[in-house]
């Protein structure tokens, strides 16, 4: 409750609702423009500040405190940099199909667990972003709600964690990227 704006909410179902008002919002706004800066930590910022700037007082501001996952906050500005210096390379030299960069970029961003809550949001977010601004359309994430515990969610976290393992597959197979070619990679 550190940080909750909104004084009448007080239970999980309520805070659920009222975030995605605010998200539905920052959608809105996110995916009404082309975004020059996409892969810089100002806009990392930025966007998550416009999906929860209505729940949060915090919105938009990186972690400073240490969870049971993401790198230690010390660490995350040069990781995210790292991240959008990778990608951006990988975008350049078509080091992967643009779905597959998409997929390892969300894996990564996920990972790295920049802000206090709303991560996973905020990602697949960016990572619809980075694709929608590369001529792709973007992911059906699984085709069910991954903010629920379910089946759809536990085969995402399943699929994240073995990317965390370096095996991308689970990844791959849930965003429907496409079959893994001679090179190990896949294509749309």
């Amino acid at each position: 409750m550190a940080g909750l704006i909104p004084g009448h909410i007080s239970t999980q179902g309520q805070l659920n609702e009222w975030e995605q008002q605010n998200i539905v919002e920052g959608e809105r706004w996110a995916f009404a423009r082309k975004h020059k800066d996409l892969l810089s930590l100002e806009f990392m910022r930025l966007l998550h500040r416009k999906l929860f700037a209505g729940t949060w007082r915090w919105a938009g501001t990186f972690r400073t405190s240490g969870k049971n996952i993401g790198v230690p906050p010390e660490y995350i500005s040069t990781r995210l940099r790292d991240l959008c210096e990778d990608v951006r390379a990988q975008l350049e030299h078509h080091s992967y199909p643009v779905r597959e960069i998409a997929a390892r970029f969300h894996h990564r961003l996920v990972q790295i667990h920049p802000f206090p809550n709303g991560n996973g949001r905020f990602s697949r977010c960016m990572t619809d972003l980075l694709l929608v601004g590369n001529n792709e359309q973007p992911f059906e994430w699984g085709v069910g709600d991954l903010n629920v515990s379910g089946e759809v969610r536990d085969r995402y976290i399943a699929a994240l964690g073995e990317a965390d393992r370096s095996d991308y597959g689970p990844l791959l197979d849930f965003l429907g990227v496409g079959a893994a070619g001679p090179d190990g990679s896949r294509s749309a």
